[in-house]
């Protein structure tokens, strides 16, 4: 019984041993197991951190270009409104410029008006002064016919007067 209580004293001293040495390889697998997941975690961590620093960075720059595109949308309201008032006064301008010719359009088509009236008087006028020509042309024709035929009781006047007051120049052979 000796060698049996020996045997399993010597048993259980291995089977000791080798549970420990299955708690000693657990242990270690489950330490190894946990520094592999604590050292990806940290990487992890790492990554995030990386990430959220570069959000960080995103949004401030977000920011100020928000701010920026503030400035320039509060130059071109500015702008806007002096354009406003700009294209308010050069339109106010052109209306005046448009009453201001249609006065005269008023004006000068009363001009015209009154221009054609006095172009009809001058037509008028113009075939008034054609037939008085017609009658002046007439009676200048009718002048000259009495001139022509004063002139002709003129050179036999003249003739008469010669028979009388040199009877010799009638004579053929005195001259």
């Amino acid at each position: 019984m000796a060698a049996t209580e020996e045997g399993q004293t010597r048993n259980g001293g291995l089977a000791r041993a080798g549970l420990m040495g299955i708690l000693l390889v657990a242990a270690a697998g489950a330490f190894l197991g946990m520094g592999l997941f604590m050292f990806n975690m940290g990487n992890d961590m790492s990554t995030m951190t990386g990430a959220v620093t570069q959000m960080g960075r995103d949004v401030s720059s977000m920011a100020r270009d928000m701010e920026d595109m503030t400035a320039r949308m509060q130059v071109m309201a500015d702008s806007m409104v002096e354009g406003q008032a700009g294209m308010s006064d050069d339109l106010h301008h052109v209306r005046l410029g448009m009453e201001h010719m249609a006065g005269n359009i008023l004006t000068m088509s009363r001009d015209i008006h009154q221009l054609n009236g006095n172009i009809a008087g001058m037509s008028s006028n113009i075939g008034t002064m054609t037939e008085n020509i017609d009658a002046m042309n007439t009676n200048m024709a009718q002048m000259n016919q009495s001139m022509a035929t004063m002139n002709t009781s003129m050179g036999r006047m003249g003739y008469d007067i010669n028979k009388f007051t040199r009877p010799e120049s009638l004579m053929p052979f005195m001259r």
